[in-house]
């Protein structure tokens, strides 16, 4: 199973989740975040939102993420789903899950991809709205979760 997959499909957390542990005996802990599409941003409704990224680009960022979580944090395994196209709100967008021995590891593992995932990797958000379309830029406190593992924005 590859650790990372850009995909315009829905996906299933359960069986990620089983394929993730799969086989695994050393596995005491799974955390794992689901990000949704949201109705509402900046008190504005949204019909739907298109994302797009760089083919490649964006596999070999999220895939450097995920090196650096290993190296930081006690994980076994970990997983990340981000999903590309046309969404609605409800819709699931974006999956991180963590395997670890122990629960502590897995949620700041899983924490600490999201914050990277939210500032640094290659996408690029639009949102459709009754006022019209619009880009989406990354939130001051989004770059303040990621400063608190110690990165700074490289173009901040």
């Amino acid at each position: 199973m590859p650790r990372v997959s850009i995909q315009t499909d829905d996906f299933d957390l359960a069986a990620e989740v089983a394929a993730l542990r799969a086989g695994d005996a050393g596995v005491g802990a799974v955390a794992a975040f689901v990000g949704t599409v949201r109705d509402r941003n900046d008190g504005s409704g949204v019909a739907r939102m298109e994302l797009e990224h760089y083919p490649g680009m964006t596999e070999t960022s999220i895939e450097a993420m995920i090196d650096e979580a290993m190296r930081r944090f006690d994980i076994r395994a970990a997983r990340v789903i981000h999903r590309v196209g046309a969404l609605r709100p409800t819709d699931q967008i974006v999956l991180v899950a963590v395997t670890s021995a122990h629960r502590g590891q897995a949620f700041q593992a899983c924490e600490f991809l999201m914050d990277h995932l939210k500032t640094q990797a290659p996408f690029w958000k639009k949102e459709h709205t009754p006022e019209g379309s619009r880009w989406v830029d990354a939130r001051v406190a989004d770059d303040a979760a990621l400063a608190r593992w110690g990165v700074a924005k490289p173009n901040a």
